[in-house]
């Protein structure tokens, strides 16, 4: 979780999909029409991208007969970010295992998840809006759609309203905007209990963090980072992640990374140049590339 402590500044939050949502604006004037446009942003997200829901578009194409689908131009940027994330990460960050993570939520155990698979990233394709996939395959945009959803939305609002917004959905949280006279700082922590750090954010504008000790689903799996090679939850070498960047995207795709990368995550991250905060399974902390403290 990843929260603001300026709290001389205009603030709300509520809960959304199983995670808080908090909004932070520089003009206490501005909160009443941030948080307009930021519920009208989520709820366009959640209709294209939610497979918790029948009626998205991530739901309908998966239960089409169709290989190619013309999809709303939000989703086509939300797959095409996955995508991103999925290449770069050498697969460590796939957006086809919500076919897995459905199956896994709703039945017994004594369905091997290694059957239900329909595809990988690479049978992905987007063309445009053009979205070409084996049939049967239920896209998870989890990993990286929350970052982007953090990212827009924070972009739209400070362009609309003119002055400086944090959005933070979970663990991932964007700064947008003119930058205040005083820095955007928050509070890196997973939970009460949980080693924190202080950061001001400056010219990262972004922060994410991935974990390893929440949303336990399903009676096999012990929380929700799966390992796309396995489709099994993650070792816990790390309790969580986090990741400094210019945007919330590229922050989680890291973030998202490290945990299936496990203890060769420092090497690759390193290789990054991104600032990060790894917090291993025994809460000792090590940090790369600089992470403010």
């Amino acid at each position: 979780m990843t929260t603001t402590v300026h709290e001389a500044r205009a603030a709300a939050q509520w809960e959304l999909w199983t995670t808080t949502v908090r909004i932070v604006v520089a003009d206490t004037a501005a909160l009443g029409e941030a948080m307009e446009l930021l519920h009208l942003f989520l709820a366009d997200v959640e209709a294209a991208a939610s497979r918790f829901r029948e009626d998205s578009e991530v739901s309908r194409i998966a239960r089409s007969t169709a290989t190619h689908h013309e999809v709303s131009p939000l989703l086509a940027e939300m797959t095409g970010a996955a995508l991103t994330a999925a290449a770069v990460t050498g697969g460590s960050v796939d957006p086809t295992i919500g076919t897995v993570l459905a199956r896994l939520e709703a039945t017994a155990p004594a369905c091997p998840a290694s059957t239900v698979r329909k595809a990988t990233w690479r049978d992905v394709h987007l063309d445009g809006r053009v979205l070409r996939l084996p049939t049967g395959t239920l896209l998870d945009l989890g990993a990286t759609g929350k970052a982007f959803a953090a990212d827009r939305a924070a972009e739209q609002i400070a362009d609309t309203l003119g002055c400086g917004v944090l959005v933070s959905l979970g663990g991932d949280l964007r700064a947008a905007g003119p930058e205040p006279e005083q820095p955007w700082t928050v509070l890196v922590r997973d939970g009460a209990g949980e080693p924190a750090n202080l950061v001001d954010l400056g010219e990262a504008r972004a922060v994410a963090t991935s974990s390893s000790l929440h949303r336990s689903i399903g009676v096999e799996l012990a929380h929700h980072v799966i390992d796309p090679l396995t489709v099994r939850s993650v070792e816990p070498v790390w309790r969580t992640v986090s990741v400094a960047a210019e945007t919330c995207v590229e922050a989680n795709t890291w973030s998202t990374a490290a945990m299936v990368y496990g203890d060769s995550a420092p090497d690759l991250l390193a290789a990054t140049g991104l600032p990060v905060r790894l917090v291993a399974a025994d809460g000792s902390m090590r940090f790369l590339n600089g992470w403010p403290r």
